[in-house]
């Protein structure tokens, strides 16, 4: 039995701060539901299933959100599914929106992610010491900074690269309305001259503390079809997952990021990515893993991301423009970071991404991880239906 096709038929999303104490978690959901739903020109009624992404219960000390946010996300008596793969969770939520579509099981799904971290301590929260596993005990940023050490090692990338990535992100941002952190007077020398919280990644390289929200609506191809406004179809999506210790794991390079990618790009179909991807909404926390990751993903050959990214190829207007939304470098609410980056692909398609348009984008990619870089989730949008189907 062939596939469903499935397509992006509207986005949503709230404007990210460090504190959103106008709302409560399902305002905040809401917030970002209802412009998704304005976007694809639908109603409550026809929404056929919700699935929730959200990252640790922990981050804000709800158990069980999805249970009191069911009425304020329009699940009241439809299907509603939880989602949880730690920081990817926003893309592994628009994956499985997007197989509910694809398998014949709904028409029109919502997808939902968020994260309210002003009500919650996410260093303590990433701290504690969990039963049958190894205590991270230093939070995000002192359990990645050795990887970056291993990467700098290995690639033998100079100092500024992370600088470089932090400076362009951060100016993306300034042109996304919804950002968190929008600073366009923001310079490589600038970030450099920033305090070092985990070396090597200073202050200015660091994602912020978001809350915020992300909503996209899905359906199927007679949906879309019917559409009033653009969609973005999905080409492509992958998950992937490996342990978090194992005798010889690669965490510079991960594994389950590499089956990820090689498993998405054979689905859709594409040999050459650094040409055939017209833009790439990729995860990016430290600023350091923009190489790291344009490595991971086949971009570019292993130790070489960073001279991409030195040569300004991941500017818009470069030869593959990463993140320019700003990325989770501008805004970071943790449970609807994928989703961010899952939904900003699909509006760069659409063209509705507004004064952080990439000229001409009709192929992108939404990227997210999670955990200790063990959760991947990617998905491929376009604005031609795969296959070169009509």
């Amino acid at each position: 039995m062939s596939k469903h096709l499935a397509a992006v038929l509207g986005t949503g999303q709230t404007h990210h701060a460090s504190r959103r104490t106008d709302v409560s978690m399902g305002g905040l959901c809401r917030e970002a539901i209802d412009r998704a739903m304005a976007d694809a020109g639908l109603d409550w009624p026809d929404i056929d299933a919700v699935v929730l992404g959200k990252a640790p219960d922990l981050f804000e000390g709800v158990m069980m959100p999805e249970l009191p946010l069911a009425d304020a996300l329009g699940a009241t008596g439809k299907p509603l599914i939880r989602v949880h793969t730690a920081g990817s969770v926003g893309g592994s939520t628009g994956n499985v929106a997007a197989s509910l579509i694809e398998g014949g099981v709904h028409k029109r799904v919502l997808a939902v992610a968020f994260e309210k971290q002003s009500e919650s301590n996410a260093m303590w929260a990433l701290s504690i010491t969990p039963p049958f596993h190894m205590p991270v005990g230093a939070g995000a940023g002192g359990y990645f900074a050795p990887h970056v050490r291993s990467y700098i090692r290995r690639s033998g990338a100079p100092d500024h690269i992370g600088a470089v990535v932090a400076a362009k992100d951060r100016r993306n941002g300034s042109r996304n309305p919804w950002a968190h952190l929008r600073q366009s007077d923001l310079s490589v020398e600038s970030v450099l001259s920033s305090q070092m919280l985990w070396d090597p990644i200073r202050y200015d390289e660091t994602c912020p503390s978001s809350d915020g929200a992300c909503a996209v609506v899905l359906g199927d191809e007679d949906t879309a079809d019917g559409s009033p406004g653009s969609v973005a179809w999905v080409h492509a999506t992958s998950m992937r997952t490996e342990p978090t210790t194992y005798a010889g794991r690669d965490q510079v390079n991960p594994q389950a990021g590499r089956e990820a990618a090689a498993a998405l790009w054979k689905q859709a179909g594409i040999t050459d990515p650094l040409s055939e991807i017209d833009t790439a909404e990729i995860y990016v926390p430290f600023s350091w893993f923009e190489p790291m990751w344009l490595e991971n993903l086949g971009f570019a050959q292993e130790g070489t991301g960073w001279k991409l990214t030195e040569a300004g190829e991941t500017g818009i207007g470069g030869r593959l423009p990463v993140n320019p939304s700003g990325g989770v470098l501008s805004s970071n609410p943790i449970g609807a970071s994928g989703l961010l980056r899952f939904a900003e692909a699909a509006m760069q398609v659409m063209h509705r991404a507004g004064e952080h348009q990439v000229p001409g984008a009709r192929t992108a990619l939404g990227h997210a991880y999670g955990g200790g870089s063990q959760y991947f989730s990617m998905w491929i949008v376009g604005t031609d239906k795969p296959g070169g189907r009509r």
